[in-house]
């Protein structure tokens, strides 16, 4: 388990990879973002993106889903958001991009109000495979402490 006090600032996470396909970009967009610049290849290439681009919150979905499969999947009481500041999306993702992320410990401030808890603000940056930015946020989260032995 990681607790509270094993997330502390300057520590830095992995996760493992994933590579988009078309299928992927266009069936999210259909789902959840449906603008002819996700969802369709050839009007997309009169768009502003000049070609099929994957959705900001398909980016963001799937950082979450590389993130809960990391070692971050570890949190005591899972990573309970409390919310995000300066989310961003640099550059369009597109078919055939690898994502991954990388997750660093930016803070942390035990509760006043709920001492078996804390807060712990993360930094994700999704990279692509030219360590291109895809997506970046600062998010806090609301950890657990680590039990003290009974005597």
């Amino acid at each position: 388990m990681l607790y509270f006090e094993d997330l502390t600032p300057g520590r830095r996470f992995e996760t493992a990879s994933h590579t988009l396909t078309q299928d992927e970009i266009i069936s999210f967009a259909r789902q959840f973002d449906p603008q002819p610049f996700h969802t369709d290849p050839e009007a997309a290439k009169t768009s502003v993106f000049d070609g099929l681009a994957a959705s900001g919150w398909h980016t963001s979905s799937l950082t979450m889903r590389l993130i809960t499969a990391s070692e971050l999947k570890n949190v005591a009481n899972g990573l309970i958001g409390m919310g995000i500041k300066d989310m961003r999306w640099p550059q369009p993702t597109r078919v055939g991009d690898t994502l991954r992320a990388t997750i660093e410990v930016l803070a942390q401030k035990a509760s006043g109000s709920k001492p078996g808890f804390g807060v712990v603000q993360l930094r994700w940056t999704t990279l692509n495979q030219h360590d291109e930015i895809a997506m970046q946020l600062e998010t806090s989260i609301w950890v657990a402490r680590r039990p003290t032995e009974q005597a």
